[in-house]
C-alpha cells in the first residue's frame, strides 16, 4: 500500500477517526492490528519473516534479561562471601554467556536477511568467476523479498543489542514487541527507531489533542507536497536521462546530479514527514531523520544530518564495537610498534570506518554500485580527515574569509555537488558506465544542449520546470526559516493564517501533484527491502 495511494489515505483517515474513540488502554492493540493490516497489503506470505523476527527477538531478549536478573540476585545473596575479584569474574562469565545468546539472536535475523537479500548477488558474482574457468553456472533462486525487511531487522537487532547493554528493557508482552517491530508509518522507509525512544510514547494511552492532530496533519501535507509536486515530477526527467545515456551525457550528467539530489531529498524527507506526521497526530514521538543536510559544509557533517537514524545505527552497533575489539587493539599495538605511532593510531579507526561504509553500501542494495557508493563516501571522509590540519591552518591564516557567509556557501555547495556526484551511482546502476559518464562532464561538456530545446524532450514542459522551480524555492525558504525555530509553533496561535496556508498547500498538491495521465505516483526511493 503506497503512502501516495488513495487506499492509504483512506486507511490513515479511518485509523485516526477510530484511534481516539478506542479505549485508551488498548490503543496500542489497535495500532498493532493496523500495522499488520498495512503489512498484509504487501503480501500475506511476508508475515512469516516479520513474525520470525518478532518471536526470535522476544525470546532472545527475555533470556538475556532473565540471566542478568539471576546474576544480580546471586551477587546480592552472596555479597558477604564473594570478594571483589570473584564477583568480577562471575559477572564477566555471565556477561560472556549473555553475549553468546545475543550472537544467536543476531545470527538468526541477519542470517535470514543475508540469505533472502544477498543470495542472488553472491551467486551472480560466483557465476562471473566460474565463467572465467568455463565452469557451468549456478542457478539463481527467485527468493521472496519482504517489504521493509532491512528496516525492521535493523530496528529489532538494535533492540537486542540495547537489551544486552542494559540500555533498554526486554518487553514482557510479545504483542507489544510486535508493534515495535511492525509500527506501520516507519515500516517501509524508517526512521530506524531505538526501543528506549519509541516505546516511551508508542504504548501509552493518548487522549485527543487538537494541537498534536493539527501539527501532525500539517506535516503530512508538507510531505505529500514534497513527494508529489517535486520528487515524482523530477522522476520523469531522471528516468529519461538514465534510459538514454548515449544522448544525455556531458552537461546532462550535471543536470542529473542537480535534479536527482532534489528528487531524493524531496522523496525521502517527504516520506519521513508523512511518517512522523502520522505518528504525531496520534501522540507518538518518532525520531527526526534529517537536519538540513544541504547546509552541511563537509561530508562528515552531511552524514550527521542525512538519514540520521541509519548513520547512528551503524556508528553505535558497527563502528564503535569494532574499534574496541581485541583484534583491533592488537592491530593497533602491532602497527604502532612496526609502522610508527601515526599509522598505528589510524589503522584500526580507518579499517573500522571502511567496514562500516562497506556494510552501509550493502545495506542500501545488493549491487556493486551501492558498495562503490559506500566506499567512495568512506574515501572522501578519510581524505578530509587527513587534510584537516591543512584546513585548520588555512582557517587560521584567513579567519575573516573562512568565517564569512560567502565562504560557508562555497563549502555547502562543494559538499552538495560532491555528494550528488557520488549519489549518481544510484541512478546509473552500472559502476563502469557511471565513471564513463563522469568523464563525459569534462570531455563532452556542451552547454548549448541545455538551450537547444533538448531539455524539453525529457518529459517535462516549460510549465513543469516553472512548477519545480517555485516548489523548490518554497521548500528552501521553509527550510531556512525552520532553522531559527519551529514554524508550526509560530503559526499555532495564528489560526486564520495557519488554516489558510494549510489550505493553499492542499490546493497546490491537488493542482500540481505529479499524478494522473502521463505521471506515476511512485514508490518512495528509500523503500528498502
Amino acid at each position: 500500500m503506497l503512502f501516495t495511494s488513495y487506499g492509504f489515505i483512506l486507511f490513515a483517515a479511518v485509523l485516526l477517526a477510530v484511534y481516539y474513540v478506542f479505549p485508551k488502554k488498548y490503543q496500542w492493540t489497535l495500532l498493532l492490528a493496523a500495522s499488520y493490516l498495512f503489512y498484509a497489503f504487501s503480501g500475506l506470505e511476508n508475515f512469516a519473516f516479520i513474525i520470525f523476527t518478532t518471536v526470535s527477538c522476544f525470546i532472545t531478549a527475555r533470556i538475556m534479561e532473565k540471566r542478568k536478573q539471576n546474576e544480580d540476585v546471586y551477587v546480592e545473596k552472596n555479597k558477604e562471601t564473594l570478594d571483589k575479584e570473584h564477583r568480577k569474574q562471575y559477572r564477566a562469565k555471565e556477561k560472556k554467556k549473555r553475549f553468546y545468546i545475543l550472537l544467536v539472536g543476531l545470527f538468526l535475523n541477519f542470517g535470514v536477511l543475508a540469505v533472502i537479500k544477498y543470495t542472488a548477488f553472491a551467486l551472480r558474482n560466483l557465476n562471473s568467476i566460474l565463467k572465467l574457468f568455463s565452469v557451468p553456472s549456478v542457478d539463481i533462486p527467485d527468493l521472496l523479498l519482504p517489504l521493509g525487511i532491512s528496516f525492521f531487522v535493523f530496528q529489532s537487532t538494535g533492540y537486542l543489542i540495547d537489551v544486552y547493554r542494559g540500555k533498554t528493557y526486554a518487553e514482557k508482552n510479545p504483542a507489544k514487541l510486535a508493534l515495535f517491530v511492525s509500527f506501520f508509518p516507519q515500516l517501509a522507509q524508517g526512521p530506524i527507531s531505538r526501543h528506549a525512544d519509541l516505546s516511551g510514547t508508542l504504548y501509552e494511552p493518548h487522549s485527543f489533542d487538537a494541537k498534536n492532530l493539527k501539527f501532525g496533519l500539517q506535516r503530512v501535507l508538507w510531505g505529500y507536497f514534497k513527494k508529489l509536486v517535486i520528487a515524482d515530477r523530477i522522476l520523469i526527467a531522471v528516468k529519461a536521462m538514465i534510459a538514454d545515456t548515449a544522448t544525455y551525457n556531458g552537461i546532462y550528467v550535471v543536470l542529473l546530479i542537480l535534479l536527482y539530489s532534489a528528487q531524493i531529498y524531496a522523496d525521502f524527507t517527504g516520506g519521513i514527514d508523512i511518517t512522523i506526521g502520522l505518528a504525531e497526530a496520534m501522540g507518538i514521538r518518532v525520531k527526526e531523520n534529517f537536519n538540513h543536510p544541504f547546509s552541511s559544509r563537509s561530508t562528515k557533517e552531511y552524514w550527521n544530518r542525512w538519514h540520521i537514524t541509519m548513520g547512528s545505527w551503524f556508528t553505535d552497533y558497527v563502528f564503535y564495537p569494532m574499534s574496541v575489539t581485541k583484534p583491533m587493539m592488537k592491530l593497533s599495538k602491532w602497527s604502532r610498534a612496526h609502522l610508527g605511532n601515526a599509522i598505528g593510531k589510524r589503522l584500526p579507526v580507518y579499517l573500522a570506518t571502511a567496514v562500516t561504509w562497506f556494510l552501509t553500501g550493502l545495506w542500501h542494495g545488493a549491487a556493486w554500485n551501492f558498495i562503490v557508493w559506500g566506499m567512495l563516501n568512506c574515501l572522501v571522509i578519510l581524505v578530509s580527515q587527513e587534510l584537516e590540519p591543512i584546513y585548520r591552518r588555512f582557517r587560521e591564516r584567513f579567519p575573516k574569509l573562512t568565517a564569512s557567509y560567502g565562504y560557508h556557501c562555497f563549502e555547502a555547495t562543494r559538499t552538495f555537488l560532491l555528494m550528488g556526484l557520488i549519489r549518481s551511482l544510484d541512478c546509473y546502476g552500472n559502476v563502469g558506465l557511471t565513471f564513463k559518464l563522469w568523464g563525459s562532464i569534462f570531455t563532452k561538456m556542451n552547454f548549448s544542449k541545455c538551450f537547444s530545446g533538448q531539455i524539453f524532450e525529457l518529459g517535462l514542459d516549460i510549465k513543469d520546470y516553472v512548477i519545480l522551480a517555485v516548489a523548490i524555492v518554497i521548500v528552501a525558504v521553509v527550510a531556512k526559516l525552520s532553522q531559527t525555530g519551529d514554524l508550526r509553533e509560530w503559526l499555532y496561535g495564528k489560526t486564520v493564517l495557519s488554516w489558510a496556508l494549510s489550505s493553499v498547500l492542499l490546493v497546490l498538491i491537488l493542482l500540481f501533484g505529479a499524478y494522473g495521465i502521463g505521471y506515476d505516483a511512485s514508490q518512495f526511493i528509500y523503500t528498502i527491502y
